[in-house]
This record gives C-alpha cells, sequence and structure tokens, in this order.
C-alpha cells in the first residue's frame, strides 16, 4: 500500500508562508519602485517630450505688490501697484484672476477698468496672457489715518493670481523628435564608437591587470599585506584628486611626463595628452584601467586563494609548466569571477561620467554618451534630448545583458 503525499506547496500552511514572504518583501519593492523604477519610468517620459530647462517648471501667472508714493499724513493720494509677468516665454496662461484683500484705511479713487471691488474683496480678471507677457495695475487711493495706524504696508494682504496652463511634462503629447534629433545628429555615432572603444578597452584593460596583480600577489611574502593595500589606492581615493593629479602630470608645460620625455629626447616638443586625438581618448581609457583594476584585482585574488592546491601539486608531479597550470587549472576556476566582472565592469564603464568630464570635458575625441546627456539635458538645455540619449544607453545595456546571460546560459548548458 502507498501513500500518497500532496506535492509541496498546494496547502494552505504553505499559502500562508507565501503571503507572509510577501507581505515582508513588500517594503523593500516599494523601495525599489521608489528609488529606481519611478526615475526610470519618468525618464522614458520625459524622452518623448520636446522639455526644455525652463520648462521643468510649469507656467504660472506672477504678482508682485508695491505701494507708491511714501504717504506721510492722512489725506495724502499713493498708488498700489502690481506687476504681472508670465513665468513662461512661450506658454499661454488662459483665465487670468486677481485676487486681493483691500487694506483698511484706502479709499479707492480710479480703478482699473479690469478690476471690481466689493467690500474688502478685489479681483481683476485679467484674461489670456502669451508668453513672455508683462503687465501693471496702477489703483489710485487716498490714504486714511487707519491705514497709518496700521503700519502703512499693503503687504499685510498678499495678492493672490490665479490661471489656467497646460504642463507640458504631464500632458498627453508624445513626439519622436528628441531621438530623430539626436540619431540624425553628424556627432551620434562617432560618440557612440567613442563610448563602444572606452568601456570595452577599459573593461578588459582593468581585468587583465586585475588578474596580472591577483597573480602576483597570491603568494606570501613580506610586506604582502602593505603591497595589497597600496594597489587599491587608485580605487579608494577620491576621483578628483586623482583625476587633477593626472591632468598636472601629464599638462603639456609643466608636467613630469613631458619634461621627463623631453630630457630623454623620445620627443623633440611637448605632448597634449589630454587635448588631442586620438591620445586623449586612450589617456582615458588608461585612466579608467589604473583606477578600476583594484576591485577586479580583489575579486580574482579572493577566488584564488579559495582554489584548492591538491591539483596544483598534481600539475607539478606531472611536469605541467607555469602556463600550462594557469591555462588548464586557474582559468577555468577564475572563467565565474571573470564574466561577473566583465558584466559588472562593462555596465559601469559604459555609464560612466566623472572621470572623462574632469580629465577632458569631452573634448578631444572624448565625448561619450553620458557626457552627451548632460551636454544635451544642460549645456545646450533640452531636457528631452537629454533623457532620449539616456533611453539609448539603458536600451544598449539591456540588449549587452540579453545576449551576455543567453550566452553564459548557453555555457553552463555545456
Amino acid at each position: 500500500m502507498t501513500v500518497s503525499t500532496p506535492p509541496t506547496g498546494a496547502g494552505p500552511l504553505a499559502r500562508r508562508e507565501a503571503r507572509l514572504a510577501w507581505g515582508l518583501l513588500a517594503p523593500t519593492l516599494l523601495a525599489v519602485s521608489l528609488v529606481v523604477i519611478l526615475p526610470l519610468l519618468a525618464v522614458f517620459w520625459i524622452s518623448f517630450k520636446p522639455v526644455g530647462l525652463a520648462d521643468l517648471r510649469p507656467p504660472a501667472p506672477v504678482v508682485r505688490e508695491d505701494l507708491r508714493g511714501k504717504p506721510q499724513t492722512a489725506g495724502d493720494e499713493a498708488t498700489i501697484r502690481y506687476r504681472l509677468r508670465n513665468s513662461s516665454q512661450d506658454k499661454v496662461i488662459s483665465g487670468v484672476v486677481l485676487t486681493d484683500t483691500w487694506p483698511e484705511g484706502l479709499a479707492p479713487v480710479a480703478l482699473d477698468p479690469r478690476c471690481t471691488l466689493n467690500g474688502e474683496a478685489l479681483r481683476c480678471d485679467l484674461g489670456d496672457w502669451e508668453g513672455g507677457f508683462r503687465d501693471e495695475i496702477r489703483l489710485d487711493v487716498t490714504v486714511g489715518q487707519a491705514f497709518l495706524d496700521a503700519g502703512g504696508d499693503v503687504d499685510d494682504t498678499e495678492a493672490a493670481i490665479a490661471g489656467n496652463a497646460e504642463n507640458i511634462l504631464t500632458n498627453a503629447s508624445f513626439t519622436l523628435e528628441n531621438f530623430t534629433r539626436i540619431f540624425d545628429g553628424a556627432q551620434f555615432w562617432s560618440v557612440f564608437g567613442v563610448t563602444i572603444f572606452y568601456t570595452v578597452f577599459g573593461t578588459v584593460g582593468a581585468l587583465v591587470m586585475g588578474l596580472f596583480a591577483a597573480m602576483l600577489l597570491n603568494r606570501s611574502f613580506r610586506g604582502q599585506g602593505f603591497l595589497r593595500g597600496l594597489y587599491l589606492f587608485p580605487y579608494v581615493a577620491p576621483v578628483i584628486a586623482v583625476a587633477f593629479s593626472w591632468i598636472l602630470l601629464f599638462d603639456p608645460f609643466s608636467g613630469s611626463a613631458n619634461a621627463l620625455l623631453l630630457q630623454m629626447g623620445v620627443t623633440q616638443q611637448s605632448i597634449n595628452f589630454f587635448g588631442e586625438r586620438p591620445l586623449a581618448l586612450i589617456m582615458v581609457t588608461l585612466f579608467e584601467i589604473w583606477r578600476y583594476f583594484p576591485l577586479s584585482f580583489l575579486f580574482i585574488l579572493a577566488r584564488m586563494q579559495s582554489i584548492d592546491t591538491d591539483m596544483y601539486e598534481a600539475a607539478d608531479m606531472d611536469g605541467a609548466s607555469p602556463f600550462q597550470k594557469f591555462w588548464y587549472l586557474s582559468m577555468p576556476q577564475l572563467l565565474g569571477i571573470l564574466s561577473v566582472l566583465f558584466l559588472l565592469r562593462f555596465i559601469w564603464t559604459f555609464n560612466k561620467f566623472d572621470d572623462i568630464f574632469l580629465l577632458t570635458g569631452g573634448n578631444a575625441g572624448t565625448r561619450t554618451l553620458t557626457v552627451n546627456v548632460y551636454e544635451q539635458a544642460f549645456a545646450v538645455s533640452n531636457i528631452g534630448a537629454g533623457a532620449a540619449v539616456a533611453v539609448v544607453i539603458f536600451s544598449c545595456l539591456l540588449v549587452f545583458s540579453f545576449f551576455f546571460f543567453k550566452f553564459m546560459s548557453k555555457e553552463e548548458g555545456l
């Protein structure tokens, strides 16, 4: 007689555990949504809108109120002035209405035709305002003693103004103009090529240099701890400090590198390392390799030290050369961590902005897509085009990640 057991996870207890697990994960999922997903959706949203830097603040009517005439005694005449303007230079605001509380002790002499006074309630119907609209409303008044006793100021009653304006950030109109502009630009594909060069060589170089450093320090010797700590300096040092150190070191006029090359007779004139094509791109790539190889070094060294040494002893007994031990024993053990490091470094390098911006500002053929995002959004004040370039960056990384994991899954299946 056989007793069948219910499938795992089908009982009420399993369902309660699943609900509890989702309940515990809910705060984390909410935090991830707020921090990651919502900004990403906002970038996609803005990329399909012709948004400039000035459009980040919605159009609104603005009013400034003051009293002209400086009355000193009761019976003096003065003027209440309202300075009006449209905060937008190209957007229309319709149905603008100004409201204010009439100060006690002021008697109106002449009202603007657009304004009415009902007791203490002042209302002015100002109609529609074109972009860049500016105007003034002047109300002549006679000052009474009550107004002077209250301090003689109209700021005690703040004027309110309201109107209807379309917000380009929240309306339902979309366009492909941003993507058309960046893809039709003569420099886009050259910028894309620079990004690929910088990312691929920067990533591979950091991995190779980290691998050599890990092999060098994967043995015990005096001063090993100090040397390991020294290797971490490029990664832990502030990027501004090391970037400006490189700029000073390779300065064409006062840099030590140029002085050494001139004294050795290698070159007859100073070299502008960060100002000439294609040398500037090579230099920023070398900076990327130098600065971020310690991260690869740490992970690779940790993996090397976890490899069982018995197979190396067996290889020694079989007469294997150092290269054979590295290629046939170490590399298969390191492929996992190398693939993960390549994925992370590729994504991080593709998104890198601060290193290139500090070293060259994107000049001399070093403009990458991330620098292009900054220039479109802030230098040209075209937020929509900057968001479109950011969407292109996201799409490129998404395609890369898809093929990377697809390739890795095939390798694991073998």
